[in-house]
């Protein structure tokens, strides 16, 4: 799907959840990964956009395959493998003691 500029910032200014875009994109996706990872796809997404799309037009078949990409990242991996929001790259300094330990 080919589309001027203004008619597709137009189109995904109605997108509003993870299925929206991938559904808009023509992308196959399992419903499962998606309900368990919608936001941390979604933030891949508009992370990979901002990296290679910064300062250029949207343009369908580049946003296209940084959202497959950012789906992909999350089909064999995981949320805390990915670290894509802020408090899993927080928790990785952490270190946890047990409620228990502290009791004596």
């Amino acid at each position: 799907m080919g589309c001027d500029a203004d008619s597709f910032a137009d189109d995904l200014d109605d997108l509003s959840s993870a299925e929206d875009f991938l559904d808009y994109f023509g992308i196959d996706y399992d419903a499962r990964v998606v309900q368990v990872n919608r936001l941390h796809i979604l933030q891949r997404y508009h992370d990979y956009l901002a990296k290679q799309e910064a300062g250029k037009a949207p343009e369908y078949q580049a946003w296209r395959k940084w959202l497959e990409l950012a789906y992909r990242d999350f089909v064999d991996s995981s949320a805390q493998q990915e670290k894509v929001l802020a408090v899993y790259r927080k928790a990785e300094g952490s270190s946890f003691l047990p409620l228990s330990s502290l009791t004596g």
